[in-house]
Order: C-alpha cells, then structure tokens, then sequence
C-alpha cells in the first residue's frame, strides 16, 4: 500500500504469486499507475470483474503479461488466418504439461492452484489468433496420483472443452506434476482449407517441428520448423525469447500513444475466467457451464 502510494513511478509490474494479482493490480491502478501484470488476471471471478471495473473507472492501462502471445510462430499464423489461407476456422486445441510441483517445491504456492487455473498459456494465444471469447465451459481430472496429498494444484491431468462466441470448438490439456520431460507447448488449428500446428517435441521454448497443410496447395501436410524467438528482433531482445520485447513494446506504446493494450483488462479476464469455470464444472462432475464476459 505505501509502495504505491508514494513511489514516483507511472508503470507498476505485479509479479506476485497468483492470489495477490487482482487485490495489488487495483491498488495500483487506483493510485494512478498503469499496470504490468503477470499471468493469470486472478484467481476468482470476482476478482477478474473488479480488475476490469477498475481499469474503466481509472482510465490507467491495463495489460496481462501473456508472452506466449507473442511467439514468433503464433504471430505468423496470425497472418495465415487472417489471410484466410486455413479458410474459416472451426476447431482449436492446445497442451502445456509442465512438471513444476515436484518433491522439493510440494509446499509452494503453486499446490493451491489447479491446472485450469493457469491457463491463459494455452487458451490465450487461441483466442487471439481467432479474436474470439469462451462462452461455455466444462472440463475432466480430479486425480492426484502422481502427488496425492499435496493440492489441488497436483491433480494428474486436466482436460477443458470450450465453446465459443463464434462457434469454435475449443480443447485444452493442463498439468504441474505429470512425468514429461520436455514440457509440452502444444497448438494447433483446423480450417476448412487447411490446419496448423506445432510439434510436441524439440524444444517448446525455441524451436520444435511441426506441420501445416493448405488445400489446393499442398498434396500433403509439409513439415516446417515454428520457431519462438523473433529473428528479426534486435540482438539484445533475442537472449530471452523476444516476446517479452514485443510484449513490453505494445505497453509502453499504449501509454504513449493513449490507446487500449492488446491483452488490456477485457481480454485479460477473458483468457483467465474460462479456467476458473472449466475448473468449477470438473469439481461438480464435469457439466457444461457459462462462461461470464465483463466488457
């Protein structure tokens, strides 16, 4: 609180663990200081609609740190969709299976956290890729075999279903403690001209190998090398993947130039609430559930 009263600075970065995003994103804000902040947007609906609230009633920017957004490969199939060359998307899936709660880290803050909570890795670059929202919502995985005892954070695995705004179909796999080495950053897209994906092997945070196929082009699927670093990004930005450049460049430049952040509040809960909800309908035996959107 008197950090953000009294610190003489314009941006604050909440980097926080996940329960203190929301509360420390509208002290912030409320103090008048744009706001960085780490993903997910909050750990509770509630929490998500206040954010947005505030950012409204502020009018100081807003903007969620979803790096993977800004995957060199994500960005060029940004291209290849709104080009239409897949044609009119109508299903999307993405994985990200990464082992962080192991023994040594049972008692981290991580164990508190179920898989769908942190999701916007996954559902976020889908829903930019697609300019979509989630609007039904259910989900599978209570087990915790792998850790028992530890949290809901250490349930095996996590499988959602989405629906969204625009008809698409939407699946997601999410886990801390499943045996994979390496992590799994997974997506891939269907049109009705073509599909595209990344590979599940390789290095998920350089390179792996993947496919596409276009209809009319190809005679079958080819393979292509997605790379995440931005190689036209300068030198200094390529040590550390370069989405981070890309990502902090888009909110210092809406605060120059007054205008809405790309992953800004409304976004931001719109990549994080259908984790919460897909969450909520697993616990109640896996029902179909609406997905609130808060503009």
């Amino acid at each position: 609180d008197e950090f953000v009263r009294k610190a003489d600075v314009e941006v604050v970065v909440v980097a926080t663990p996940i329960p203190y995003h929301a509360e420390q994103s509208i002290k912030a804000m409320e103090a008048g200081k744009h706001v960085l902040c780490e993903v997910v947007m909050a750990d509770t609906v509630k929490g998500c609609e206040a954010v947005v609230r505030t950012a409204r009633k502020t009018g100081m920017k807003y903007m969620m740190a979803e790096n993977y957004c800004y995957f060199h490969y994500i960005r060029e199939w940004r291209k290849l969709i709104e080009e239409g060359t897949l044609g009119r998307i109508f299903y999307a899936e993405a994985e990200y299976v990464h082992q962080v709660i192991r023994e040594s880290t049972r008692t981290s803050w991580w164990v508190n956290v179920p898989p769908l909570h942190y999701i916007s890795h996954s559902l976020g670059p889908l829903l930019m890729l697609l300019d979509d929202r989630v609007v039904k919502a259910t989900a599978s995985g209570r087990t915790t075999y792998t850790m028992p005892g530890v949290g809901v954070g250490a349930i095996d695995m996590q499988l959602a279903l989405f629906e969204t705004a625009r008809g698409v179909t939407i699946k997601v796999l999410r886990s801390y403690v499943a045996p994979r080495q390496p992590a799994t950053v997974y997506y891939c897209i269907y049109g009705t001209k073509g599909f595209v994906e990344n590979g599940r092997t390789g290095n998920p945070w350089h390179v792996t190998r993947g496919l596409l196929y276009i209809e009319g082009v190809d005679k079958t699927a080819r393979e292509v090398d997605w790379y995440v670093p931005d190689p036209n990004a300068p030198e200094e930005a390529r040590k550390y993947g370069t989405g981070e450049y890309h990502l902090a460049r888009d909110f210092v430049n809406a605060i120059e130039t007054d205008t809405t952040p790309p992953i800004d509040a409304v976004k931001a809960a719109d990549m994080t609430i259908p984790g919460l909800i897909a969450h909520e309908a697993a616990m109640k035996g896996n029902v179909w559930l609406d997905v609130p959107h808060f503009e």
